[in-house]
């Protein structure tokens, strides 16, 4: 894709993250990670009584971006991050969607929401020749597991496992982005 266009500017396989930025009550847009599920549609699921869903059903649109900056990533993942704009500095690519609930039901006493992803435009803001990382991939990891800490359908023991294995992969592998974003962990998840 080159310039804008309303499909998706990325080749997606099996669970992609990305970052979503949803426009919130105050008109900030909230920065959080979303998972997409490839297929046609695209589709993802939102856990929880989320910004990020309340946004999708008061709202009805949101900006799917492809950042790979793993602080960036982090602060989606963990904090609450809002930003004047829908698209982030990082972002090499977006694509505006418009959500459309699918299903919705409860795991774990958790309460999901399947949406499936409508692209309306998208743009890729960088090309480039990007190289493998681990500590880089540990630090989306382990994102994921702080993120299921306290969830009574998963393991605890073996999520704080998980944690301790990948803080030593971005110690031995990351660089200082990897490393900074696994301070954005430490100080917001408790193992």
């Amino acid at each position: 894709m080159s310039g804008d266009s309303a499909a998706w500017p990325v080749d997606l396989r099996g669970v992609t993250e990305s970052i979503v930025t949803t426009r919130g009550p105050n008109d900030r847009w909230n920065v959080a990670a979303l998972g997409l599920h490839a297929g046609d549609p695209v589709t993802a699921r939102t856990w929880g009584a989320t910004r990020t869903r309340r946004n999708f059903e008061e709202r009805g649109r949101g900006y799917v971006q492809f950042a790979p900056d793993p602080v960036a990533f982090a602060e989606a993942a963990l904090t609450v991050r809002e930003e004047r704009d829908p698209v982030l500095a990082s972002a090499d690519a977006w694509v505006e969607v418009e959500p459309e609930r699918r299903a919705s039901g409860t795991d774990g006493g958790t309460e999901w929401v399947d949406w499936a992803l409508h692209p309306v435009e998208g743009r890729i803001e960088r090309r480039g020749v990007r190289t493998t990382n681990r500590g880089y991939y540990a630090v989306i990891e382990a994102t994921v597991a702080a993120s299921r800490l306290g969830v009574d359908a998963y393991d605890q023991d073996r999520l704080r496992q998980r944690l301790d294995y990948f803080e030593g992969v971005v110690e031995t592998c990351g660089g200082e982005p990897e490393n900074e974003a696994f301070e954005v962990v430490r100080a917001n998840v408790e193992w």
